[in-house]
């Protein structure tokens, strides 16, 4: 009689409690073949997949107590870089590892790093994690699902008894958000060994003239001087690298799937664009000598949808997301105009086609309106990132094991994983939000379809951590 194929789980089936006797076993022997499993990774014979407990009260109720940690009020959260309320949710978190039996480090920048031991400690390890901090008036689910997550996801797999062969680790990255230095994904970048970035947050201040460098030292990191580079990983630091998200998009909630494995994330990239004309009287100026700095931006805005919709795919986006005029008085003619514009794709050289169409637009505009383009500056334009197909199929199969529904789809938010692809290959677990919402304050995810998330988590590290 042919033997049917085992689970890549077979770790939640058995138990062997000697290594010699379990080394002639030729049934156990039989299924470390199948399993692709040593024989003392194995769990107890009354658990399985199913028997996962994720502790969802506790889990819902850190979620809340996480979300006090705002300069704004509930059902609000805004949680900025190095501000008193970012460190006080740092300190939360780092309390939350060790409790769980973590090993708590920091790097120079806040990069939270709590790591559970492998029995063979010296392999790379297998980490996971997001970030926590929050845009002004945003959600409490974005990013912090996958810290909160990750950590519970941990706590299941010690509740099983499972012991991992690769050390876990869960990450708490720093300023994933691009809020108050203009940067997104600071932590992860700086992680995956950006040379340029780390030379220019010594010259980066926000919008208060506060340097990212004083920032920091308030609170409490960057202690050492100047010097960012401590923070930077090897490649092949992780040997995988996992992340857990809401999908920040409708597809899931509104096709019934439990759970989304990302195959690629789109590329961002974002430029700053300054227009300055000669101003005026509003009353006083006729139509015809005007050099409106404002009109100029308004139709560059135009420009970058113009420009995403000719790409003719719907994978090509754009957003000005910030359209600032000066002086900003209602009887005044603008004379100078600020815009912040993000632009993604799957397709690189597609996105890029785009950046140099609203650039030549950028310069015919400043032409026919007789105002200067004095500033036109890409910010960043970073490469997509596929995931690794051995972890997407580990996700499979353990959404498989779980009897969740599933889908593969592809994340155009970008992420820490984004960055953590230069490091060790990578990939992502989406779980439904309400109506695709987020950063905002309606942003939800149901404990349930997080539970879904931790579990697919936790199947997803205990197959990685044994490899």
């Amino acid at each position: 009689m042919a033997l049917r194929p085992s689970s890549i789980f077979a770790l939640f089936l058995f138990v062997f409690s000697g290594s010699v006797h379990s080394n002639e076993d030729p049934t156990i022997k039989t299924m470390e073949e199948f399993s692709g499993y040593p024989s003392q990774t194995l769990l107890c014979g009354s658990h399985s997949p199913s028997s996962l407990s994720v502790d969802k009260e506790t889990l819902q109720n850190q979620i809340d107590e996480l979300s006090t940690f705002s300069d704004t009020p509930a059902p609000s959260v805004t949680r900025i870089l190095y501000s008193e309320k970012d460190v006080s949710a740092r300190r939360y978190i780092k309390n939350l590892m060790a409790l769980s039996g973590l090993a708590v480090r920091e790097d120079v920048v806040g990069n939270i790093f709590g790591r559970w031991e492998g029995s063979e400690s010296e392999l790379a390890a297998v980490a996971t994690g997001s970030h926590v901090d929050a845009i002004p008036y945003s959600g409490k689910y974005d990013g912090v699902v996958g810290v909160l997550g990750a950590i519970e996801a941990i706590n299941t797999l010690k509740r099983l008894g499972f012991q991992p062969r690769r050390s876990l680790e869960v990450i708490m990255f720093t300023s994933e958000e691009p809020t108050r230095f203009g940067i997104s994904c600071l932590g992860s970048r700086l992680l995956a060994g950006s040379e340029q970035l780390a030379q220019a947050l010594t010259q980066t201040f926000d919008d208060k003239n506060v340097s990212f460098i004083d920032a920091a030292r308030k609170a409490s990191y960057a202690t050492d001087g100047e010097d960012l580079s401590s923070v930077f990983l090897r490649k092949g630091a992780y040997s995988a690298f996992l992340e857990l998200h809401i999908e920040q998009g409708p597809i899931l909630e509104e096709e019934g799937v439990s759970i989304g494995i990302v195959t690629a994330i789109a590329a961002p990239a974002s430029m700053k664009v300054d227009f300055e004309g000669n101003g005026g009287h509003a009353g006083a100026v006729l139509m015809p000598h005007r050099n409106d700095a404002g009109l100029a931006a308004a139709e560059l805005a135009l420009s970058v949808e113009k420009h995403v919709l000719e790409s003719g795919s719907v994978d090509t986006v754009g957003t000005v997301g910030i359209l600032e005029l000066h002086p900003g008085a209602i009887n005044s003619i603008p004379s100078k105009s600020h815009l912040e514009i993000d632009t993604r794709d799957i397709d690189e050289h597609r996105r890029n086609v785009v950046i140099e169409k609203i650039h030549q637009s950028a310069l015919t505009i400043s032409k026919n309106r007789r105002v200067k383009l004095s500033e036109f500056k890409i910010v960043n334009q970073d490469p997509p990132a596929l995931s690794d197909k051995s972890i997407t199929k580990a996700m499979e199969a353990a959404s498989q094991e779980l009897n969740l529904s599933y889908k593969l789809m592809i994340s155009r938010a970008y992420h820490d994983s984004l960055f953590m692809a230069r490091v060790s290959p990578m990939g992502m677990i989406f779980i439904p939000c309400y109506k695709g919402y987020s950063h905002k304050p309606e942003e939800y995810a149901s404990i349930d379809d997080i539970a879904n998330g931790v579990k697919v988590l936790a199947l997803t590290l205990a197959k990685l951590s044994v490899e």
